[in-house]
C-alpha cells in the first residue's frame, strides 16, 4: 500500500485523480441537467416532483449519491493541495512571464473560478438537496414532495438567480479549461484527436452551464 499512497499522493497522481474525478462530474452534470428538464413540462411540476422522488428514494441512487459526493470532496481537496504546491514551489512570480500570451483568462484563475463554484455548491446543496433529505416539504396533490414549488420559490429570489447565473459562468470557464486538461493528463493526446476534444470540451462547457443557466432566468422573468 506504501507505493500506491506515494503514487496518488504525489503531483501527478492527484493531477489524475483530478481528472477522473473532474470527468465523473462531467458526466453527472449532463444527467442532472437532463432531469431539470423536467421544470418546464407545462403539467405545474407533476413530471420533475415524480422525478425528484425517485431520485431521492430509489437504493441504486442514493448510493451513487455516496459516490458523487467522494468524487466532489477528492477533487476539490486534490484542488487546494495542488495550488498550494505551486505556490510553495513559485513564492514570487517572475517578472515578465506574460501570463496572457502564455495561458488562457481561465487557467489562470482556476482557483478562483473552483471558489465561486463551492460557495454557490454548498449554498445550492442546502437550499434543494438537504431540505429535500432533511427538511419538511409540503406534498403535491398526489402525495409527493413538491420540491417544485421550493425551485419556484427560489428562482424568485434576485440574488439567487444572480448566484446562480455567475457560478454557471464561473463553471463554464473551469471546464473549458479542465475538460481538455483531463485528457492531457491522463495521456490521451494526439495531433488527429486533440483539436476535437478541444472543441467538444468547449462547447460541451457552453452548452451545458447555458442549460443550467436558463432555468432560473426562465422562471424569474417568465413565470
Amino acid at each position: 500500500m506504501n507505493w500506491f499512497t506515494k503514487t496518488f499522493s504525489s503531483t501527478i497522481g492527484r493531477k489524475v485523480i483530478m481528472s477522473i474525478t473532474g470527468l465523473f462530474l462531467c458526466s453527472f452534470l449532463v444527467i442532472h441537467l437532463i432531469g431539470n428538464f423536467q421544470l418546464f413540462k407545462d403539467d405545474g411540476g407533476l413530471a420533475f416532483n415524480v422525478y425528484s422522488e425517485f431520485m431521492g428514494h430509489n437504493p441504486i441512487i442514493r448510493t451513487l449519491e455516496i459516490v458523487l459526493l467522494l468524487g466532489f470532496v477528492f477533487h476539490i481537496y486534490d484542488a487546494f493541495v495542488l495550488t498550494r504546491r505551486n505556490k510553495t514551489a513559485r513564492p514570487v512570480e517572475y517578472a515578465n512571464t506574460r501570463p496572457s500570451e502564455n495561458s488562457t483568462w481561465s487557467s489562470r484563475n482556476m482557483g478562483l473560478l473552483g471558489t465561486v463554484i463551492l460557495v454557490f455548491l454548498i449554498i445550492h446543496l442546502y437550499n434543494f438537496f438537504w431540505r429535500a433529505r432533511f427538511g419538511d416539504i409540503p406534498a403535491d396533490a398526489d402525495g409527493v414532495e413538491n420540491l417544485y414549488m421550493v425551485v419556484v420559490e427560489s428562482f424568485q429570489q434576485w440574488w439567487y438567480v444572480l448566484l446562480y447565473v455567475v457560478a454557471m459562468a464561473a463553471l463554464a470557464f473551469h471546464l473549458i479549461h479542465g475538460f481538455q486538461s483531463a485528457f492531457q493528463t491522463l495521456g490521451l493526446t494526439h495531433k488527429k484527436y486533440t483539436p476535437f476534444i478541444q472543441a467538444f470540451g468547449y462547447a460541451f462547457s457552453v452548452l451545458i452551464c447555458l442549460g443550467f443557466a436558463i432555468m432560473p432566468l426562465y422562471f424569474f422573468f417568465f413565470f
